[in-house]
């Protein structure tokens, strides 16, 4: 009886290639952010790349826009990790476009 509980209220498992497709959704929404072969730059300069790999989104997230940034890589395994990576990329954007 226990288990029957528990599975009623699991969260439903976690779709990275779905997941992806309501990211990139997301991001074109953003001002400032441009698309070019999958991945997303500001000002000419790359700031994100995506790539789905086990199960996850991997994201490589620009720290400063520039030619050769440095990066922090995010993997999201949750859609609570992809709003994290969403929110995350907004306040750099502000960030960025504020310097």
């Amino acid at each position: 009886m226990s288990s029957e509980a528990n599975d009623f209220f699991a969260l439903p498992p976690f779709k990275a290639d779905d997941a992806l497709v309501q990211l990139r959704r997301a991001l074109r929404d953003l001002q400032g952010l441009t698309e070019r072969s999958g991945a997303y730059g500001f000002d000419g300069q790359e700031v994100l790349k995506l790539d789905t790999s086990d199960g996850r989104i991997i994201a490589k997230l620009a720290r400063k826009p520039a030619r050769s940034p440095e990066w922090d890589t995010r993997e999201c395994s949750s859609a609570a990790d992809v709003r994290k990576l969403q929110d995350d990329l907004k306040r750099r954007l502000a960030q960025w476009t504020d310097d």
